[in-house]
């Protein structure tokens, strides 16, 4: 096999749109609100009972685990991330259906739209923070960004092909 039959098959340029438009919605939309609209200064922003527009500095994995401080810590996840875009990239070219090319498409998309964030910034941005507050208690949802939406859309996406769908593959 060569190379390119590694990287490329029947779906592969439909998934590397959907990853170049998320990545692209992603980062327009990031530098948008932190420079247009100036979110470091004005956050947080209440557009409704539920959710707010908040500034948040990412510096682990999803959901802010493993945070790292340093940038040694900082490349090594930048690595690991690209490491798991190759290899998603890889099943891309394996595909046939359109819809799991559009699922990995986003994944794929997301995590090179958080990836632009920790070479630019250090960290990811993330801004989106949906809350419920009674009298008693109050609850906050992790905070997060578009491509994280692509991401989990993806995942969803990906377990609805593998598990729900009339002709997924079953164990006999």
């Amino acid at each position: 096999m060569t190379l390119s039959s590694y990287l490329y098959g029947p779906r592969t340029g439909f998934g590397i749109l959907v990853a170049a438009l998320t990545a692209a919605a992603d980062q327009a939309l990031k530098l948008w609100l932190l420079y247009g609209f100036d979110l470091p200064s004005r956050a947080p922003v209440h557009l409704g009972p539920f959710f707010d527009v908040v500034l948040a500095w990412n510096t682990g994995i999803s959901y802010g685990l493993f945070p790292q401080a340093g940038p040694l810590g900082q490349w090594a996840l930048l690595g690991v991330k690209l490491a798991v875009v190759l290899l998603l990239w890889i099943w891309l070219a394996r595909v046939g259906s359109r819809f799991t090319a559009l699922a990995l498409g986003l994944i794929i998309g997301g995590a090179v739209g958080n990836a632009i964030d920790r070479v630019a910034y250090g960290a990811v941005v993330d801004f989106a923070l949906f809350h419920v507050t009674t009298p008693r208690w109050t609850f906050n949802w992790y905070v997060f960004n578009l491509a994280d939406t692509g991401i989990v859309a993806g995942v969803i996406g990906l377990l609805y092909e593998s598990v729900l769908k009339k002709d997924a593959v079953k164990a006999p």
